[in-house]
């Protein structure tokens, strides 16, 4: 499941939040599924930086999943920052479909 962001943004709209509930309520439908939230960015801005707010959004989206009832335990969060672009650009320029969080739900054993 992809939640996209805003430019410069790492607060869920109301669009992401309903894919971050979706995404809650499958993981609880499979009972002990782990969750795996990656960050993502587009090219604007330094790497540091990208860096750093893939990660803030991957944790924003890990905040709305627990409050969602989803357990911290379940959740496990990184940052690709500006690497693994879904459209590929050049550095410097923005691109909304790289703004984003991917969330995989993993069966569980």
């Amino acid at each position: 499941m992809l939640v996209f962001f805003d430019f410069d943004q790492n607060v869920l709209t109301p669009d992401a939040r309903q894919i971050v509930a979706e995404a809650a309520g499958a993981a609880r439908r499979t009972g002990s599924a782990t969750l795996s939230v990656t960050g993502h960015t587009d090219r604007a801005g330094s790497q540091p930086y990208n860096q750093a707010l893939g990660l803030q959004r991957a944790e924003a989206v890990q905040t709305a999943l627990e409050a969602m009832g989803i357990e911290r335990s379940r959740i496990s969060i990184r940052s690709q920052g500006e690497d693994e672009m879904r459209v590929d650009t050049a550095d410097g320029q923005r691109e909304p479909q790289n703004r984003r969080v991917e969330i995989i739900i993993q069966p569980g054993q």
